[in-house]
């Protein structure tokens, strides 16, 4: 690593602390308008990320950096029955937290209610309790409630990553697991400042998605941009409850970030539009190749939802059961927008607000979804200290 002043240290700070989270690209545009050169901000991010002043995450394809709360150590509590992967586990978190670690299912209960650690990292099979009876347990507990819970298995995850959201899990790692990504994810769930971290509020919002439309429609034919949109999601809410919805959000936000972070070359973009559509952008083999596992994904796991909502299927043809009108039928659909059309409907918003100069980066959710012909909301997210609900209807009448 070069040698930084710390001049540009600070200032690179500075611009970090003034947003609390930015993007390297909106990072960069900052600091080379300060005439910081793309060496120097790098050395500065990985000199503040040593000092353990920021993290960083690749999040929807964007990389993301983060501020930290300097405050005290805060309890990580590892639950893993093979030893060498507790230790792994414990080495790749870091020593500025104060960690416990069990090998027995059995014991993690009496352990967390009697030393309250902030975070808790749970494999799925344990001697004596298997991990999802520890995180139901764990999030039904008023005085538990709002501990942080990562499950990381081996096991398949087509139906045990619902089931984990399902019972509160706040993530769901795969093994064999990225260290480095358990670590950013223990550290900006437990240090992240300001509001909790939320891999699913937490995709590209309306300022990062405005600059990918932007940065679409100045690309070539090969540079595709769409919406991925849960089909009939309001009625699955409406049949099951509001939280019941959430969960396929959250289960669909996580199968985006996971099939997108696979590819280390040439990541395509994912951002969330506050509703029941998300953003795909990139090369257009990317984006079809990342739809088409999403919804391989999606149509495993659907079965088990399901019969976790107390459909006994097994007997019963599913394309026969999907006909009735009792159970509305999830499904994801993919549509590509042509940039035409986002460039009219672009003039259209502008020409409605008298501003036809606007610039892209000030859209909002609202504007957005019009952009891409979304507008018309089945469901709409909302988020406040309690935490994530949803919506349903264009009234936006809550439902619980």
């Amino acid at each position: 690593m070069g040698s930084q002043t710390g001049g540009e240290i600070d200032d690179i700070l500075s611009i970090i602390n003034e947003r609390q989270q930015i993007s390297y690209n909106e990072l960069g545009d900052i600091a080379f308008n300060r005439g910081i050169s793309e060496r120097k901000l790098k050395d500065s991010l990985l000199e503040l990320e040593v000092k353990r002043l920021i993290a960083s995450r690749s999040a929807g394809g964007v990389m993301m950096y983060y501020l930290l709360q300097q405050n005290p150590l805060r309890k990580v509590l590892i639950v893993e029955d093979d030893k060498n992967i507790n230790k792994l586990m414990a080495l790749s978190i870091g020593k500025e937290f104060e960690i416990n670690q069990l090998y027995d299912g059995g014991e993690a209960i009496s352990f967390i209610r009697g030393n309250k650690p902030n975070l808790v990292i749970l494999d799925l099979m344990l001697p004596n309790k298997d991990g999802l009876d520890i995180c139901q347990t764990i999030k039904s507990d008023p005085e538990t409630s709002n501990t942080t819970v990562i499950l990381v298995s081996a096991m398949d995850p087509t139906s045990n990553r619902f089931k984990g959201i399902k019972n509160g899990a706040d993530y769901y790692i795969k093994k064999p697991f990225d260290p480095n990504e358990l670590r950013s994810l223990v550290t900006i769930f437990l240090k992240k400042k300001g509001k909790k971290f939320d891999p699913l509020i937490d995709l590209p919002d309306e300022e990062r998605i405005s600059k990918e439309v932007e940065r679409s429609i100045k690309a070539g034919s090969e540079y595709l941009i769409g919406t991925l949109k849960i089909e009939h999601l309001g009625d699955y809410a409406k049949r099951f409850g509001g939280k019941s919805g959430v969960i396929i959000l959250r289960l669909v936000s996580q199968l985006l970030q996971d099939i997108i972070s696979k590819d280390k070359d040439e990541r395509a973009f994912a951002g969330f539009l506050n509703s029941d559509v998300f953003v795909l952008a990139g090369s257009k083999e990317r984006v079809e190749a990342a739809v088409g596992e999403v919804k391989q994904e999606f149509g495993a796991v659907l079965p088990f939802i399901l019969q976790d909502e107390g459909y006994k299927f097994i007997d019963l043809n599913i394309d026969s059961l999907f006909e009735s009108n009792e159970v509305p039928r999830l499904s994801l659909s993919f549509e590509r927008v042509e940039k035409e059309k986002i460039a009219e409907r672009r003039k259209e918003i502008l020409k409605s607000k008298g501003d036809m100069t606007r610039d892209l980066g000030s859209y909002t959710y609202d504007e957005l979804r019009k952009l891409f012909g979304s507008d018309e909301l089945d469901v709409k997210i909302t988020r406040d200290p309690n935490g994530v609900k949803l919506q349903i209807g264009k009234a936006g009448a809550a439902d619980d």
